[in-house]
């Protein structure tokens, strides 16, 4: 399952979105502003923000993320949310030997259905290495046709293969990749990916993420998860149906945090 890490944030979150809020409204320098402000102003300013809102000032806060054990499948929905900066490990550039993998729960939960998917990822891996190492040698021969050398040609030659080999890759070759979003990004992202009809996967990543951000920045996250936590299920007839059970689920996570 996915690991999701804080690893660095906008110091005082809080604070620098209160900042910037008040300055629409203030003659004060910005550095007054800032002195004045004590966590409960902050946190004040914060709530009403969100009451009335007022957004844009969220995005002076921004919120870095380290994520592994993520499926490419994940990473093509993750990238969707396109108000982020993403960095993923590239399997043009990284040999995936004996790549790692990851299994939905529904196929893990089934011996017959594990089975089959470990004998796929198996033999996906015989594939990839076979084809990559056609092609190394292929691209040796042309290498050093044109004068390089046997270490310069065995370098350019496995950048070259591995760039092909991938195409025959699975979805679920595990991925990792260092996000950064602000926080109103943030709170779109959780909206739609803490639903429970999101993609199991991007659900588990999103909760941790919310858990995260609770610890550094309690006010500011208060009424973020899912669109039904602060108003109405958007879903219509789609909808899930539970709730209470969501709910439930999301004032325990805010309160642990």
């Amino acid at each position: 399952m996915a690991n999701v890490y804080l690893l660095t944030y906008t110091p005082n979150p809080e604070h620098s979105i209160a900042a910037a809020a008040k300055l629409c409204y203030s003659s004060s320098s910005i550095s007054d502003l800032r002195n004045n402000l004590t966590d409960e102003k902050a946190a004040q300013f914060v709530e009403m923000l969100s009451e009335i809102g007022h957004e844009s000032p969220i995005e002076h806060a921004s919120f870095t993320f380290g994520i592994e054990g993520v499926s490419r499948a994940l990473l093509a929905q993750i990238t969707r949310h396109r108000m982020a900066s993403f960095s993923v490990k590239s399997q043009r550039y990284v040999r995936e030997g004996a790549f790692e993998y990851v299994t939905p729960p529904e196929i893990e939960n089934i011996p017959e259905a594990k089975k089959i998917y470990d004998e796929i990822m198996a033999e996906d891996q015989k594939r990839y290495d076979a084809l990559a190492e056609i092609l190394k040698q292929q691209h040796i021969k042309t290498f050093l046709a044109e004068g390089k050398d046997e270490k310069t040609a065995n370098r350019l030659a496995e950048k070259k293969a591995i760039e092909d080999a991938r195409f025959v890759l699975p979805n679920a070759c595990e991925t990792q990749m260092v996000l950064t979003m602000n926080a109103r990004s943030l709170m779109n992202f959780f909206r739609h990916r803490c639903c429970n009809r999101a993609q199991w996967e991007i659900k588990d990543v999103a909760d941790q993420m919310l858990a995260l951000v609770l610890k550094v920045a309690p006010n500011l996250f208060k009424n973020a998860g899912p669109a039904c936590v602060s108003g109405p299920c958007p879903e219509g007839k789609m909808t899930c149906g539970h709730y209470k059970e969501i709910n439930e689920f999301y004032k325990g996570l805010k309160k642990n945090g």
